[in-house]
């Protein structure tokens, strides 16, 4: 009976196994070229004036010009007249190939060349690490292999 109960219970054993085993590898390159860019704030008018021992027969203005005197004669004096003309509103701009060959610069502009892909190149190989070539300035590359090992998930 013994024997039979022996017998018996090695079909109620679970086997040991180890479930799963997995093995990720992921290769990517990344390349970029950074493009033109032009940022322009325009700029309103601006009229100011300032002094000492100065008069104003008529204030001046954006439009028109002050009149003014010396308040007492022979004493010293400073006069100061500033005026900005306002940028000239644009309403359109032609794009011909993605490109503003012209852009409408306002009196506040920042302008930014666009990258030169020169020889930026990524390539990626089923056998080794993935491989980048440096471009021209404005270029940027990014390679990278990640590899994953689960085991008992």
């Amino acid at each position: 009976m013994k024997r039979l109960l022996l017998a018996f219970s090695l079909f109620l054993i679970t086997p040991v196994f180890a479930g799963e085993i997995t093995n990720k590898i992921t290769d990517s390159v990344q390349l970029g070229v950074q493009g033109a860019a032009v940022q322009s704030v325009r700029l309103g008018e601006q009229y100011s004036v300032s002094g000492t021992n100065i008069k104003a027969n008529t204030f001046g203005g954006v439009g028109t010009a002050g009149s003014y005197d010396v308040n007492t004669a022979g004493q010293a004096f400073s006069f100061s007249e500033t005026k900005r003309t306002a940028d000239t509103d644009v309403t359109s701009q032609s794009v011909s190939a993605g490109t503003i060959a012209s852009p409408n610069l306002y009196g506040d502009a920042t302008t930014q060349l666009g990258g030169d892909k020169g020889s930026l190149t990524g390539t990626l190989s089923p056998t080794g690490v993935p491989t980048i070539t440096a471009g021209g300035p404005g270029t940027t590359a990014t390679a990278q292999r990640s590899v994953e090992l689960s085991v008992f998930k």
